[in-house]
């Protein structure tokens, strides 16, 4: 009996250490699966930036080991966003290297959720079963938020979020790669060029508005125009492509030659550039709207040319790409030049994915500085939006309004531009607003589009709304998911090669 007894309590014990070893060994598991979970995920430092200083990263996280950091300290040296190495994450590579040789960040400015979805309809194909798929709907990857600095409170303006993009700092709305000390903040660019890189903008505003200018300038205020462009000198940027003629001074641009710029004026120049440096101005300030240019593709155009100089540079290149006027269009409420401008920028960006698909070196990222407009695909209550009306429309309501200030025949002439036949009372509401003049014609030109599309709008101005991003190529995953618009700019840094000791 003792015997027995005693077995049975060996055998039980046995039985219960076994039990808690097996119960231990999945949450060892767990907790190392945790561990590395969180090694593994993308660790990017920015700095905050107060009133008086900027702090560093925490303790606990990796500090900035980039040559390029300066002291807070000297007011006229650019801050440096600190930025951490990021791991590479196991995913399957088809070919090419892990890290991108070269860089192209796409900026839809104003372009919401809203205008990708509207594009998508409006690219539809009515005679097919299947609604066809954009870009847009090829390269998405993720989302990403736009606030400014909280001084600026939710909503922000091109220029902070630019700044963000380009620097990886929050500031104030209006800053030109500045902080809200009206501190240079280190670019992207400026980076790239440290490491040897060619750098380059292509854009169909003028090249010194305020998306590009927080790429290669600093100011306190993106209306400074002529203040920025005599600071695009200094950035040694390889191509500067867009318009803004204007605001360059004779003895600006001769001061751009002697340095070794080309710079031109045509489009039909562009052939006779075969190496850089080239500043480009090809319009007193803004290209034209896409939907009255009959030669087209100007955005794509200035694009491929930015590619075919820049990739001449054996180290690689950083190039910032801009769709400016969908914003412009965002603005005044224009669903049919919008519409116009989204086409010619998802030009560009297959421009650029054919590069990408080509060289298998060269990450591609784009995204949206901010949403313009509050625009809605359908409205009044209606479960409907017409963008076959788009198709029909050969002018941009703004050219349509001065066209029939021009003319007694404007009636007839409204419905050759505008092609379809206006109702009595369309012609009432654009006879009354005629007599008050081009400004007024044109907002009611507006008002007729959006009625018979039933599309909304909910501001003149920009809204708080996350954007998307898109990427191809080279550390392209990195990007996934929701991220802040600074993220998006660190993470771009870290990519770049490592800066010369």
């Amino acid at each position: 009996m003792t015997i027995r007894t005693t077995l049975s309590l060996m055998l039980g014990m046995t039985l219960c250490f076994s039990s808690v070893s097996m119960a231990s060994q999945p949450l060892a598991e767990a907790n190392m699966l945790a561990a590395t979970k969180q090694t593994n995920q993308v660790q990017v430092q920015v700095s905050s930036v107060s009133d008086t200083t900027v702090s560093s990263a925490p303790s606990t996280a990796p500090q900035a080991t980039n040559s390029d950091t300066a002291s807070s300290k000297d007011s006229s040296t650019p801050i440096v966003a600190p930025i951490t190495n990021i791991p590479n994450k196991k995913a399957k590579q088809t070919s090419g290297p892990a890290k991108p040789k070269n860089m192209i960040i796409m900026i839809g400015d104003g372009m919401g959720p809203a205008y990708t979805t509207a594009y998508r309809y409006f690219k539809d194909n009515p005679e097919t079963q299947e609604i066809e798929q954009t870009v847009f709907d090829r390269l998405l990857v993720g989302m990403s938020s736009t606030y400014p600095a909280p001084v600026s409170g939710y909503v922000t303006d091109s220029a902070a979020s630019a700044t963000a993009l380009a620097t990886g700092f929050k500031t104030y709305n209006g800053a030109i790669a500045v902080d809200e000390n009206k501190r240079p903040l280190t670019t992207i660019m400026e980076m790239a060029k440290k490491r040897g890189l060619s750098t380059g903008v292509a854009v169909s505003s003028q090249v010194n508005h305020a998306t590009p200018a927080a790429f290669l300038a600093h100011n306190e205020h993106r209306r400074n125009y002529v203040e920025i462009a005599e600071d695009y000198f200094n950035s040694d940027a390889d191509v500067i492509l867009g318009g803004g003629q204007k605001y360059f001074s004779e003895a600006l641009l001769k001061q751009f030659t002697d340095k070794g710029y080309q710079h031109i004026t045509e489009f039909a120049q562009l052939d006779s550039i075969t190496e850089p440096k080239v500043l480009g101005l090809f319009a007193d300030v803004q290209l034209p709207w896409v939907i009255d240019d009959k030669q087209g593709h100007k955005l794509s155009t200035l694009t491929q040319k930015a590619l075919d100089l820049l990739s001449q540079n054996e180290q690689g290149f950083v190039l910032m790409v801009e769709g400016s006027l969908i914003d412009w269009a965002g603005h005044s409420n224009d669903i049919a030049t919008a519409m116009g401008e989204m086409d010619e920028f998802a030009n560009a960006i297959e421009v650029v994915e054919q590069f990408v698909r080509e060289r298998q070196d060269t990450l591609m990222v784009v995204t949206a500085d901010h949403n313009t407009g509050g625009l809605s695909i359908g409205a009044n209550n209606e479960y409907a939006w017409e963008p076959a009306i788009l198709h029909q429309i050969t002018a941009s309501p703004e050219m349509i309004s001065k066209a029939l200030i021009a003319t007694d025949e404007w009636q007839k002439r409204f419905n050759e531009l505008i092609g379809f036949e206006a109702t009595d009372e369309e012609i009432a509401k654009l006879s009354a607003a005629r007599m008050q003049g081009q400004k007024q014609l044109f907002t009611t030109i507006l008002s007729v589009i959006d009625l018979r599309t039933n599309t909304g709008w909910t501001s003149l101005g920009h809204t708080a709304d996350d954007v998307q991003v898109f990427a191809a190529g080279p550390g392209a995953i990195l990007f996934s998911g929701h991220q802040d618009n600074i993220d998006i700019a660190t993470k771009m840094m870290s990519l770049l090669p490592k800066a010369a000791r």
